[in-house]
């Protein structure tokens, strides 16, 4: 993780807006690239006056629909599971795109935007909209909106931290506690509705 982030930052500081765009673009489209550090290191670069933060939060969202694009045009022309059997490829895990499709199916198209906030669910949203044909233009108002408030946010805190950013190892800590926090609340809110719904089909079948 180190040497990735070391090559992630030397990146961004070398390519500019280009390369923030760039390695969005990767990470939506199912790379494991992390946002958390692409984001927060061009904020710091902000604050330097390499960047703005507006440029920072537009090429990041700009970045995300391209990837988006990407993965929506998978979901919707490869198929389920031709993804599965080949997901391991991008570190991608069955689980993974189960729990995307199950957050889409659950929240409908407001799901995109949603997803963009939130971790595993934000990486992979793309997919289970591309295999429901959401439409296009709906689906990239969604991915750009909700990229561009989690993008803002990231790259505020580098520019809040500055140069201070290299020593707040709490902050990827932080991040990855929030993650888990997140993704056990949806875990559990999902366990919840299928007991629900199995109780429904229970009932029913008594009736």
């Amino acid at each position: 993780m180190a040497a990735l982030a070391h090559f992630l930052t030397a990146l961004i500081a070398a390519g500019g807006y280009p390369a923030i765009v760039a390695l969005m673009a990767l990470e939506s489209a199912c790379l494991p690239l992390p946002s958390e550090i692409i984001i927060p290191f061009a904020g710091y670069l902000a604050s330097t006056g390499r960047f703005s933060l507006a440029g920072v939060a537009i090429a990041g969202a700009l970045g995300c629909n391209l990837g988006s694009a990407i993965a929506y045009w998978v979901g919707a022309h490869v198929g389920r599971e031709a993804i599965l059997r080949h997901g391991r490829l991008v570190l991608m895990r069955p689980h993974d795109l189960e729990l995307a499709e199950r957050f889409f199916v659950r929240f409908g198209a407001p799901s995109v935007f949603f997803g963009r906030l939130l971790p595993v669910i934000r990486t992979f949203i793309a997919l289970p909209a591309g295999l429901g044909r959401m439409r296009v233009l709906p689906f990239h108002l969604y991915t750009f909106v909700g990229s561009l408030l989690w993008c803002a946010a990231l790259a505020t805190i580098g520019d809040r931290l500055g140069p201070k950013l290299a020593e707040a190892t709490w902050l990827a800590t932080t991040l990855h506690i929030a993650d888990a926090v997140i993704l056990a609340a949806l875990l559990a809110a999902l366990g919840l509705i299928f007991a629900r719904r199995m109780r429904e089909s229970r009932t029913s079948t008594d009736v």
